[in-house]
């Protein structure tokens, strides 16, 4: 065990004693050693009786988290619980309680700042209950669950979601942003678990002889490493610019509902369930992949996000969700499933805001996603397919593995 040591002495002594000349600095290759970035940073104000890591995300502004968007997090930070709450850990009061957060590495560019409080409710409410159980490496375990509470970086005046701006100096280097608050609040909890669901229909699709696609959605237990208990599915009128009137974003003459669906090609070739053109898998479309001719003729040279037309059926939802005199009713219904229609039309929704219809439907894997007004969602396929479960230290549940195969 000596001469390691022994030879590591003698190593340090020859280059200490080895002159004084300071070596050659030589340009690196390596581009992430000549990247330029800075770093956001300030604190968080929490007032909740909820206790727990608080997790604070970073996005690119042009790209939204949901329900605004699709967007991944650039990067997260996590502030433990006990730096947080301090000696009030183990009570319910409700601060308000401060700590500081940081995120390093920040490229200049304009950011969104959001977070939860991954709480365990099991310390002050009977079950079922969650225990802090966020993971950030699987789809499953990285979303807040039912009494977590939310927060961001917030104007103070009007609660409107901060754009947070790293700019340069006259030299290019990109500018600390410090002082920023983070708020978080219990009037920010979560009220759902993510919409966990299975299907037990056949998952083959021809659009050539099938029109439309019918899918029943029913909720899916889950507990343990993941904890996911949806007695139902919660829906409601969307109603953006809050008017009264239901959205009817598509002008089909139907509102639309939330949670909404997603039907979107998955790519092939590749070790798990990726989407189609966003091999990296953060959220953005690849700058190379694969393009599909347009029903307006020909191809527009850029990679697609290629999704299928899909929704709630409305007929069984809007005698609930309209009142006795044919209003929406302003709270969410639950109901104990969702009828989903896909109708044989591929859309390339990489402008989500217009969608170009195809000229016909790309066969291949598509996943099926549900997305609350929350924000949360859950996705058929995932991680506890039993193909992939045990190599990542999940549980297997067969009823996950579901992917529609369009022919």
């Amino acid at each position: 065990m000596k001469r390691p040591l022994c030879f590591l002495a003698f190593a340090l002594a020859s280059l200490l004693s080895g002159g004084c000349d300071s070596p050659d600095v030589v340009p690196t290759a390596d581009g992430r050693q000549n990247t330029r970035s800075a770093r956001i940073e300030g604190s968080l104000v929490v007032q909740s009786r909820a206790r727990g890591n608080a997790i604070v995300f970073l996005y690119d502004a042009a790209n939204p988290p949901p329900p605004a968007g699709s967007g991944r997090p650039v990067a997260f930070t996590v502030v433990t619980a006990a730096e947080l709450f301090g000696a009030s850990l183990g009570d319910s009061s409700t601060g308000p309680f401060t700590a500081p957060f940081s995120l390093s590495l920040v490229e200049p560019g304009r950011y969104l700042l959001r977070g939860f409080i991954d709480a365990d409710t099991c310390r002050n409410v009977p079950q079922p209950c969650h225990v802090s159980d966020f993971n950030p490496w699987y789809g499953v375990t990285s979303e807040p669950n039912a009494g977590d509470v939310g927060g961001g970086a917030v104007d103070p005046a009007t609660g409107a979601t901060r754009i947070l701006e790293v700019t340069t100096d006259a030299d290019g280097w990109p500018q600390p942003l410090t002082g920023v608050s983070v708020s978080f609040a219990d009037s920010a909890t979560v009220p759902f678990d993510r919409p966990a669901f299975q299907t037990a229909d056949a998952r083959e699709f021809t659009p050539a002889t099938t029109p439309t696609k019918l899918l029943t959605l029913t909720p899916q237990v889950l507990t343990g490493a993941v904890d996911q208990r949806p007695p139902g599915f919660w829906v409601q009128l969307v109603d953006a610019n809050k008017d009264g009137v239901p959205d009817d974003a598509n002008g089909d003459g139907v509102p639309d509902f939330w949670p909404r669906v997603i039907v979107r090609k998955l790519a092939e070739g590749v070790t798990g369930y990726v989407d189609e053109n966003d091999l990296d898998r953060d959220g953005v479309v690849d700058q190379e992949g694969v393009d599909y001719a347009r029903a307006n003729g020909g191809l527009d040279g850029k990679p697609d996000v290629v999704v299928l037309a899909a929704g709630l059926v409305p007929d069984p939802l809007l005698a609930a969700l309209l009142d006795g005199e044919g209003k929406p009713r302003p709270q969410p219904v639950f109901v104990p499933q969702l009828l989903v229609a896909i109708r044989a039309l591929a859309l390339d929704a990489r402008d989500p805001a217009a969608p170009a219809p195809l000229a016909a439907v790309p066969p291949g894997r598509y996943s099926v996603t549900l997305l609350q007004s929350t924000g949360q969602t859950w996705r058929l396929p995932n991680e506890l397919d039993p193909a992939l479960a045990e190599a990542v230290g999940l549980p297997g549940v067969q009823s996950q593995a579901f992917v529609l195969e369009v022919r």
